[in-house]
């Protein structure tokens, strides 16, 4: 059982990483200002768009990563009450 509590908790610190590392990727990347005496063209909102699109894909894959690690510490925790085995 405690091979069980240490997987869960690799597992979880893992997926947290992961969510922290996709987060970081989706904000360090920026939309270029435009001007409002600016003519946008069809590439201008081309780039956008995209640029849009891939934040959004890494946000949504950050918040999978973070939703496996909620799911890692619950079944930890529900290991520990089953088990009745304190943590540590």
């Amino acid at each position: 059982m405690p091979t069980l509590f240490i997987l869960l908790d690799l597992a979880a610190i893992l997926s947290s990483l992961v969510a922290a590392g996709l987060w970081y990727q989706a904000g360090a990347r920026t939309i270029r200002r435009v001007s409002r005496f600016e003519t946008l063209n069809h590439a201008d909102l081309n780039r956008m768009v995209v640029a849009m699109n891939r934040s959004a894909i890494l946000n949504r894959r950050a918040a999978l990563a973070s939703a496996a690690a909620a799911i890692c510490f619950a079944l930890r925790f529900t290991a520990v009450l089953v088990a009745d085995v304190p943590a540590g």
